[in-house]
């Protein structure tokens, strides 16, 4: 990978490696370069109160990785068995792809692009909530 590109808006906030860093008045691209670097877009985060579907949680231990509060080894696992637990609900094609590439991501330790692939996947798990509501 040649690294990560971040289009950020204006103002738009970026946690990095602990650091929240703020853009400026204009739109700016971002690339970095580290590998492993954690990376969480502000606008991007789930608060613990938020975590309150299977996706969500998901995607919110992803986020626990990505800000520093996980160690990425000690959670593997429990990302591993979330994402096999949504595979068992989330059968069509498309929510596979995204699940082999959320999966393929944790294995490499690259959580930035398995939160990417997992929050794709909320637009769906909602569509999927509301119809079992009515």
């Amino acid at each position: 990978m040649s690294g990560l590109v971040l289009k950020l808006a204006p103002k738009e906030r970026v946690l990095i490696n602990g650091a929240v860093i703020e853009n400026g008045d204009r739109r700016s691209r971002l690339a970095i370069m580290t590998p492993n670097a954690n990376i969480l877009r502000l606008r991007d985060a789930i608060h613990p109160e938020e975590a309150n579907t299977p996706v969500r949680r998901v995607c919110y231990i992803a986020q626990l990785v990505l800000s520093g509060d996980n160690n990425p080894e000690e959670t593997r696992l429990q990302l591993l068995r979330g994402i096999e637990q949504l595979s068992q609900v989330l059968t069509d094609h498309d929510s596979r792809t995204q699940l082999a590439i959320a999966t393929k991501s944790v294995l490499e330790e690259q959580h930035y692009q398995a939160l990417k692939a997992l929050r794709s996947l909320l637009p769906r798990e909602e569509r999927l909530l509301a119809a079992a509501r009515q």
